[in-house]
């Protein structure tokens, strides 16, 4: 079941192959601003269709990258390293990981941008990303 997620005005069109198996809301301070629902994928599992009025805004250089549509300002997704992968959600390592920044990236799709998707239907799991980051 292949999900589209779009911006409003549709310059940005992304494939995504299914829903992921775990989505994430985070309070962060970007992420509390945007209101994103976050559906984490690798990388070489999404396919950016088109994005003609892409442009990134980072906090954090080219650590975190958030992409929005500069035309209608959809926040479309992001690109970082895999801090799922040696952290947990309340920001402590995981159990037999050291401190550092993981070298596997990750892609996470607003799930806002999916139309017809009901988030109320899906397990949101809330990330203290605002005291763990």
């Amino acid at each position: 079941m292949t999900l589209i997620a779009t911006c409003h005005c549709g310059a940005t069109r992304i494939e995504l192959p299914a829903l992921p198996a775990e989505v994430k809301e985070c309070n962060c301070t970007y992420c509390h601003r945007t209101g994103a629902v976050w559906g984490y994928y690798r990388p070489e599992d999404v396919r950016v269709v088109s994005a003609e009025h892409d442009a990134i805004y980072s906090a954090s250089g080219p650590v975190n990258e958030h992409h929005f549509c500069a035309h209608c300002g959809g926040n479309t997704y992001g690109s970082s390293p895999d801090w799922a992968s040696m952290y947990n959600n309340d920001g402590t390592l995981k159990e037999g990981m050291t401190e550092g920044m993981p070298t596997t990236r990750i892609f996470a799709i607003n799930l806002r941008m999916v139309e017809d998707l009901d988030l109320a239907t899906l397990d949101v799991v809330k990330v203290d990303g605002r005291n763990s980051w």
